[in-house]
């Protein structure tokens, strides 16, 4: 096989999935918009299930509904017979997934939703399926052309659960209104929970922050500056605002003779960049490269309350 040959032969795989997944927008329908409304209103969990390679598809789907904010899990068809029916509890509803709609390992969890009145939805091919007629409300995929070349191998309509899956979890999102400090609240480890970190977290407070007021001599601003080590010094009026920030370089443009005598009012640079509280660390680190500064005072009603220093945003990200 020539390179022009494995090239066609991923390229026609690649049509024959992108056609079976832009086929889903049928789906989106009346019966799409029911199960949204249903899966909104339940007040349990919506427990994921699924054979073969659904089923590997179905355990994916269940990972990321309870990563934005639909708790869920998945129950495997062969052990739900043997104890793992259990997990299912008053208020809970149930989304089986299987192409053929047919598979004998999903008959126990249908028989048993249907005698504790547990809702079922379907997502199969076969609309004459015990599982799609079984169900309470049942998504029916367009039957595609599987890409594997002996047309058996799970490929297609594995691709087009794995989106309408997607579909779901992050339509439910929407319409919770789940946003970042949700996503936050649980996903704390790992590089989605460290890029999710506000500068709160890491600010320097109290003490730590280089601030002075706007009458005050720069050669005790001088001091103080270099005592704080942020390589700059914020200026606050009688009523506690920042008005102005000092930076190294602030004292090279105005350094004179006389330049200790003066008060940090003519030295500072007026209407400082400042961030808020719940500015991402990764906004701010953004801001810090492209304003080309170091360090951002961080700010609540004109008032500084932290410092954030590009190392310490560097610390986090890396």
């Amino acid at each position: 096989m020539n390179n022009n040959q494995i090239l066609k032969e991923a390229n026609r795989i690649l049509l024959l999935e992108k056609k079976g997944i832009s086929s889903l927008s049928k789906i989106f329908n009346k019966k799409f918009v029911m199960l949204i409304k249903k899966l909104l209103l339940t007040k349990g969990r919506v427990v994921i299930t699924g054979i073969g390679k659904s089923g590997h598809i179905a355990k994916k789907i269940s990972a990321t509904l309870s990563s934005t904010g639909t708790p869920s899990f998945f129950i495997h068809p062969s052990e739900a017979g043997h104890g793992d029916l259990g997990m299912l509890k008053k208020g809970d509803c149930i989304i089986a997934f299987s192409n053929s709609g047919e598979s004998q390992e999903l008959n126990t969890i249908i028989n048993y939703s249907k005698r504790f009145n547990i809702p079922l939805y379907s997502i199969t091919s076969n609309p004459n399926s015990l599982l799609h007629k079984k169900a309470t409300i049942g998504l029916l995929l367009n039957k595609a052309q599987e890409a594997c070349s002996l047309r058996l191998a799970p490929t297609t309509s594995t691709s087009m659960m794995l989106v309408l899956g997607d579909a779901i979890a992050l339509t439910l999102l929407k319409m919770k209104s789940f946003n970042i400090d949700d996503f936050k609240t649980i996903h704390p480890k790992g590089n989605i929970g460290k890029d999710l970190k506000n500068v709160s977290e890491i600010m320097h407070t109290g003490n730590k922050l280089p601030i002075i007021k706007e009458k005050t001599l720069m050669d005790k601003a001088i001091i103080i500056m270099t005592k704080k080590s942020f390589g700059c010094l914020g200026v606050i009026s009688n009523k506690g605002n920042l008005i102005g920030i000092i930076t190294d370089g602030d004292l090279r443009r105005k350094m004179s003779s006389d330049i200790i005598k003066k008060t940090v009012k003519f030295v500072m640079t007026k209407k400082p960049l400042t961030i808020d509280e719940g500015c991402l660390i990764g906004e701010a680190l953004n801001i810090m490269n492209n304003k080309k500064v170091t360090s951002l005072f961080v700010c609540k009603s004109n008032k500084p309350v932290g410092i954030v220093h590009v190392h310490d945003c560097l610390r986090i990200t890396t």
